[in-house]
């Protein structure tokens, strides 16, 4: 089949194999240049085959670095099956501390691609003819980047098939985060989970906080999680931990999938928030304020919870455009109506 993304290991081999992915790229330094991707493979035996991605944003660097670690540390003796690992599917994005490449494109709105389209499609492409196939699981992990604070969580799609929905709902409680959030796409088309999805995979996705930095209890939920969903998955050696088997209680489950949730400012203006995540609200109640600079007699407008439920997402950049989004809430849901 044809592609114009090059792959430097063997993707049916056994061991361990770290090599890269290259792309065309045409620049002013280099008429004949490539994009080089990082990615590595480790087998042993039967097993699951497991896809795990991350810098699909660039500025979300908790998956990163837990991808970047899971590629040191992991051997072939631990292993049943395969594991995948691109740690930075985004790499000029990744060096720059943006979300979008440096051509404006949010890799994540370009699948299922296209195979001697733009540089993000041939990439997207690549991922849907030739990594997703053969994959069981794709791990897919986010944050709210610099833009926003996501609640630390694990969190899905709530797929139509039941035995998917089934899988994905386990996997996300394998993290082991205090919160999981159900969500639904409400910007735009072309998500790499939802191409993943189509394609029948199991599908775990994160929301690991974001805002700039990454504190170290978030490196450690990124890193505890992708480990202790590896071995839920059966394809890492090592018994599965629970949050019972922590003493810990129950995640709590909140669902995003009323659009009513994603609030949205209504002009320019300086964002402060008043309420930080996973905070309580009821409907109505003040969560943050927009000023505005070039009125300064002129009184905050203040923005409010659409709907009773959880603070999930609110806004880290003070600056502030109109149509931008400042804040998410969602309403809790059991488990049980999801399985």
């Amino acid at each position: 089949m044809a592609t114009q993304v090059a792959c430097t290991i063997d993707l049916a081999e056994e061991g361990k194999q770290l090599g890269r992915l290259a792309l065309p790229k045409l620049t002013n330094t280099g008429g004949w240049a490539s994009t080089f991707i990082p990615i590595a493979s480790v087998a042993n035996g039967d097993g699951p085959n497991v896809l795990v991605l991350a810098g699909n944003h660039g500025d979300e660097y908790e998956g990163q670095v837990a991808a970047l670690r899971l590629i040191q540390e992991l051997e072939p003796e631990q292993v049943a099956g395969r594991v995948t690992v691109i740690p930075v599917l985004s790499p000029a994005a990744s060096k720059a501390n943006t979300r979008m490449w440096p051509s404006g494109i949010n890799f994540n709105r370009s699948f299922p691609g296209v195979w001697d389209g733009r540089p993000d499609e041939q990439l997207a492409d690549y991922l849907t003819r030739f990594l997703f196939p053969p994959a069981d699981v794709v791990i897919d992990m986010h944050s709210g980047g610099r833009s926003a604070w996501f609640m630390p969580c694990s969190h899905m799609h709530v797929v139509d098939d039941a035995e998917q929905r089934r899988a994905m709902l386990a996997g996300m409680q394998a993290w082991n985060s205090d919160y999981h959030f159900l969500y639904v796409d409400i910007n735009g088309t072309g998500l790499l989970c939802v191409e993943a999805e189509q394609q029948g995979k199991v599908v775990i996705t994160t929301e690991l906080g974001g805002g700039g930095r990454v504190p170290a209890a978030v490196h450690e939920l990124a890193w505890s999680g992708l480990n202790n969903v590896l071995r839920h998955l059966g394809v890492l050696e090592g018994e599965v931990v629970t949050r019972a088997s922590m003493g810990l209680p129950d995640a709590v489950i909140v669902d995003g999938r009323d659009p009513a949730n994603y609030v949205v400012a209504p002009e320019d203006g300086i964002f402060e928030a008043l309420l930080e995540p996973p905070t309580g609200v009821k409907a109505g109640d003040p969560v943050a304020r927009l000023w505005f600079p070039d009125t300064p007699a002129r009184p905050p407008e203040v923005l409010r919870a659409p709907l009773d439920g959880i603070l999930a997402v609110i806004r880290s950049i003070p600056a502030t455009e109109a149509g931008d989004g400042v804040f998410t809430t969602g309403q809790v849901i059991e488990a049980a109506e999801l399985a």
